[in-house]
């Protein structure tokens, strides 16, 4: 038996599957890595938001200010902020995709959401950059 036959036989899929080219595309990997990526990202995130948070229970306004504006807590805040954003839209895709059957409303809830998400991330970083640039 040749190599190919030997795959061949291997190849669980319909032959007409086969024939078409229909099977697994392999992208669901790519999306449930990023999901698991920034889900990661987040823990350790959120462990540090949440600490410095602690930090500035009794603080004023101005410890408050200086301490967002301080570079390395900017950069966190500003990667948090991505992060979660960025990881809601990989999860209502998922929810949208599996329980949404008609095919213009899960285009439409789609697009909304990622239009939402990035509005949404956008206005949270330039919040955090006007507070560490100062203006």
């Amino acid at each position: 038996m040749s190599a190919n036959a030997k795959d061949l036989s291997k190849d669980l899929r319909n032959p007409i599957k086969r024939a078409r080219g229909l099977g697994s595309a392999q992208s669901g990997v790519g999306h449930w890595w990023t999901q698991r990526v920034t889900a990661v990202a987040l823990v350790a995130l959120g462990l540090w938001l949440v600490v410095t948070a602690l930090g500035l229970l009794h603080a004023d306004y101005a410890t408050a200010k200086a301490t967002v504006a301080r570079p390395w807590n900017a950069l966190l805040l500003i990667a948090f902020v991505v992060a979660a954003f960025w990881h809601a839209v990989l999860g209502l895709q998922v929810v949208i995709e599996d329980y949404v059957h008609t095919r213009w409303k899960e285009v439409v809830l789609l697009v909304l959401i990622k239009f939402l998400a990035v509005l949404g991330a956008l206005a949270s970083v330039l919040a955090v950059l006007r507070i560490a640039l100062g203006a």
